[in-house]
């Protein structure tokens, strides 16, 4: 069974792990398959800190060692006052690996091209995950790599390479993508991407010679949602964020007339 919805699937960020892993796959075999014998697409991964107090919205599952004494009988000091017995809960940070595509050049040693690179709600959220992500996009605007950022979660602040509150109110869609092209200086691409719209293609940018690559970001979702088997999605539960106004009357007038709710 594939998703009620034409493009990006809401429910999906529930799952936004797996989806991301699955999409990030396919994005690299589907690039892989547009070039030539000097370029490659290639997955790799930084190591993030995630503190559990800062998660807000994103929910998946953790593993959490829990030390507790249970309260006895208070104590009482040598003023008189009873002392209770504190609950202590251990709630240690969690390491977690982010993923992203780096297109080379292995005929110049590998040099880094282009950075793919599906926004994760980490990302976006107050903490470690969006600063090591902000610096790694700084750091590929001053090398002149071009950048491409895909944003299909709904969760955290958007902070693209191009300032999300400068676009055209048109342009404020649900989900987006921005391309920077590194040898055209202070030249950005948005993709406005509609959440009740199927998702396009989207250009890559590759050397200054070569023709863009394509990018289907619809064939990513439905790979995502079938090979993840989510199909098992409880549609007559919130989205995490929750749709609004609109938005939320549309998805409740598709899922019933699709007979998920």
């Amino acid at each position: 069974m594939k998703s009620p919805f034409p493009g990006m699937d809401p429910y999906l960020e529930r799952h936004w792990r797996d989806v991301h892993g699955t999409m990030i796959v396919h994005a690299r075999a589907l690039l892989n398959q547009q070039f030539g014998p000097d370029l490659r697409a290639r997955i790799d991964e930084r190591l993030i800190i995630e503190h559990p107090w800062e998660k807000s919205y994103w929910i998946h599952p953790d593993v959490r060692v829990i030390e507790h004494g249970l309260p006895g009988r208070p104590v009482v000091a040598a003023s008189g006052i009873a002392v209770a017995e504190p609950l202590v809960i251990s709630a240690p940070d969690e390491q977690a690996v982010e993923r992203y595509i780096e297109i080379i050049d292995p005929t110049r040693g590998g040099k880094v091209v282009t950075v793919i690179e599906f926004l994760s709600p980490t990302n976006k959220l107050a903490g470690d995950g969006r600063e090591k992500y902000l610096r790694k996009q700084q750091d590929c605007i001053n090398a002149r790599i071009n950048l491409v950022e895909v944003d299909l979660t709904r969760t955290g602040r958007r902070d693209l390479a191009f300032p999300y509150a400068e676009l055209p109110t048109a342009a404020q869609t649900t989900y987006m993508a921005c391309v920077y092209r590194g040898f055209e200086t202070h030249h950005f691409e948005i993709y406005p991407l509609a959440l009740r719209e199927k998702l396009p293609g989207i250009r890559i940018p590759l050397r200054p010679t070569d023709p863009d690559a394509v990018l289907d970001l619809q064939s990513l979702v439905n790979s995502a949602y079938d090979e993840g088997r989510h199909d098992d999605i409880n549609y007559s539960e919130q989205t995490v964020p929750p749709l609004t106004g609109d938005d939320e009357a549309w998805a409740d007038q598709l899922l019933r007339r699709e007979g998920r709710r």
